[in-house]
């Protein structure tokens, strides 16, 4: 039997150990930072986002990753509290430090007021502008 749980725990370090972090390795003081577009607002794309966000927070840990995902163009659907089901994942993300942000461009042209969206979500003129920008400060891009 310990020979059965020596190979067990050998074979879940050697899965762990898989993915060689880069310098420097991410900690509290210096977390990787990811920025993320949800533009699809079909349940499929969303979920995927969502569950993308999710396996980053789960292999950096919520301290050593800020994850920022921007909502645009049929993506919206994401941040709007109507939807039940997808509301209920974003919120359990925000609870892990992860931060929405609705594109105000996209809500002008679908006419959605800003009490139609999750709680704590933020609003931005052009949601492809903080994509771009997140980008340009350093941000890994990440478009599931």
């Amino acid at each position: 039997m310990k020979r059965i749980a020596l190979i067990v725990l050998l074979a879940s370090s050697f899965l762990s150990a898989d993915v060689r972090l880069s310098e420097p390795i991410p900690s509290m003081e210096k977390p990787r930072e990811v920025v993320m577009g949800i533009s699809q607002g079909d349940d499929e794309s969303i979920n995927h986002g969502l569950s993308t966000a999710n396996n980053v927070l789960k292999f950096y840990g919520p301290e050593k990753v800020h994850i920022r995902i921007v909502a645009y163009y049929h993506g919206i659907r994401t941040l709007l509290k109507d939807e039940k089901d997808i509301a209920v994942r974003v919120r359990a993300l925000q609870q892990y430090g992860v931060e929405f942000v609705a594109c105000g461009n996209t809500m002008e042209t679908k006419k959605i007021p800003a009490s139609a969206l999750i709680e704590d979500v933020e609003i931005v003129s052009a949601g492809i502008a903080e994509v771009i920008e997140r980008a340009h400060d350093g941000a890994f891009y990440i478009q599931p």
